[in-house]
């Protein structure tokens, strides 16, 4: 039976493939650089034989030997010296007439030097060139040596053996083989390094793994009921679901495939700076009302994007409910909480003060305000709910430092049964808690929140005045847009396109004027059927 044929791992074929170009590479290097080690030596050679010619010809010494009657004596120690010291194969001086006053072998002192000099003496030329002289073949330089009065009097020769070039070229082609060695084995350690690299970043896996995990997560994403869309942090999407497809249209992405919808790359950049995920996060698709959760794509402790599931709000309002009550119940002990600390904290003070009288006044008052209000909501207001979320809004006035007044002619005591309460309370909130803060806002300390309510005739009507900088005519169309607002700082703009959508499925209407005070009024009609 034939044996099938098992194709190798992916970290094998990187190392493999990583491997064979830098061995390729490194070899074909060395080659073409082995073959310039001739060339290269040789030059260097020349060019350092030069320097050491002209270093003997401009050596004082040397020149001033030239007038003594034997300059042999002087000359010869002198460039012996020389020779030996930078490592030329000679050094040899000679005057106009031909004649070596130096040779390191020195039988050949005071003949006839073996290579002709009519470009020295005639041109003044310094020169380099390959010959054979008496030394053997050689590298070789000359060039002009001048008196004090600039005239050339002699020649400077200096040359290196080709033996010293071989040598040189021998040393320099060990070095190269030994620096392709040590390369080819830096490659061979970076194969493997980058090899691992990549299989960790693929978590081990291998490329028919990922193809199905691939396939999995697509089929997995698509069977999600909810709208699901992962995206990178230049919010580009990378995945979703045939129900978001079928949610966000043009005005959410565009043709690209890139979220455009500006409260979605706020949310975004949020989970990516923060690392944080977000829940429950209101927007407008359309007409209709959705919930966002949001969490971040972690990438070896970094954000890579985001995944966003969408889902419609109606489908937890059950559950939204509860937590508004909650909520609501929860601000109402914070306000409280806080206001009576500041009380108890007077009323300790007037006690240790030994101001007896004064402490019992504010006692009194407190519990006398404290019922008159709730008289006053209980018998008013026959809704419990709204009840609740008027005296919410009192305590939290206080922690605000507003003035917040109910007109005491307000009435509401004919609620037919089948107004829902609870949205009415949502655009309740809403609005009372953008009155104190612009009231807030605007002037600090002396903040003022009138509320009026009443259910004669056939709709119940809210008026909601604060003493704020009112609101622009400009702005009165597109208030209750999505996203628009006034406030610094980011998930803002919502609070607005929420109380209109609720209005709207109430089949209510919301005006806005501006109150006696400059402020905005906001006035908030719901008809009783």
């Amino acid at each position: 039976m034939r044996k099938k044929y098992r194709q190798p791992r992916l970290l094998t074929q990187i190392i493999g493939l990583v491997s064979i170009v830098v061995v390729l590479t490194v070899l074909s290097v060395s080659v073409i650089f082995s073959s310039m080690i001739g060339d290269i030596t040789e030059k260097s050679l020349g060019n350092q034989a030069m320097t050491v010619a002209k270093m003997a010809a401009q050596k004082e010494e040397i020149i001033e030997a030239f007038d003594d009657p034997n300059p042999s004596l002087i000359i010869q120690p002198i460039a012996e010296e020389i020779r030996k010291s930078t490592g030329a194969g000679y050094v040899v001086i000679g005057n106009k007439q031909d004649i070596r006053y130096s040779h390191h072998i020195v039988e050949h002192i005071g003949g006839i030097m073996g290579t002709s000099n009519r470009e020295v003496f005639e041109e003044g030329a310094s020169i380099i060139y390959e010959g054979t002289g008496i030394s053997g073949e050689a590298i070789k330089a000359k060039t002009p040596i001048y008196d004090a009065e600039g005239k050339i009097i002699g020649v400077s020769s200096v040359g290196f053996l080709t033996t010293e070039e071989e040598k040189r070229g021998n040393e320099y082609r060990l070095k190269l083989f030994q620096s392709s060695i040590f390369i080819i084995l830096i490659g061979f350690s970076g194969a493997i390094l980058i090899a691992r690299r990549v299989k960790k970043l693929i978590f081990n896996l291998e490329p028919e793994e990922i193809s199905f995990l691939f396939k999995e997560k697509e089929a997995t994403i698509e069977s999600i009921r909810d709208a699901t869309v992962a995206v990178n942090k230049q919010y580009e999407v990378t995945s979703m679901n045939k129900r978001a497809r079928e949610l966000l249209r043009d005005d959410q992405i565009e043709t690209g495939g890139k979220i455009v919808n500006t409260r979605l790359i706020k949310m975004i950049e949020s989970i990516i700076q923060t690392r944080k995920s977000l829940i429950n996060q209101k927007f407008l698709f359309g007409h209709q009302l959705y919930t966002v959760d949001a969490s971040p794509i972690l990438l070896k402790e970094q954000t890579s994007g985001a995944v966003l599931t969408i889902r419609p709000a109606s489908e937890i309002e059950g559950i939204k409910d509860e937590l508004s009550e909650i909520k609501s119940i929860s601000d109402n002990i914070r306000a409280q909480n806080h206001e009576y600390l500041n009380r108890l904290n007077t009323i300790y003070g007037l006690i240790t003060l030994e101001q007896y009288e004064e402490a019992r006044e504010l006692i009194s008052d407190e519990v006398r305000e404290r019922q008159d209000i709730v008289v006053f909501l209980t018998a008013s207001v026959k809704d419990p709910f709204i009840a609740a979320c008027l005296l919410g809004k009192i305590n939290r006035s206080k922690e605000l430092k507003v003035q917040f007044d109910i007109e005491k002619d307000s009435k509401l005591e004919q609620i037919p049964l089948s107004l829902n309460t609870k949205l009415l309370v949502t655009v309740l909130g809403n609005v009372i808690d953008n009155a104190m803060e612009a009231a807030s806002r605007a002037k600090g300390d002396n903040a003022q929140v009138k509320v009026s309510f009443t259910d004669l005739g056939s709709d119940i009507i809210f008026d909601i005045e604060d003493n704020g900088n009112g609101v622009p005519e400009e702005w009165q169309k597109k208030i209750f847009t999505e996203g628009f607002t006034t406030k610094d700082g980011e998930n803002h703009g919502l609070g607005l396109a929420i109380v209109k959508n609720t209005i709207d499925l109430l089949h209510g209407e919301i005006y806005i004027t501006t109150s006696d005070s400059g402020g905005a009024r906001f006035t908030i009609s719901i008809p009783k059927r």
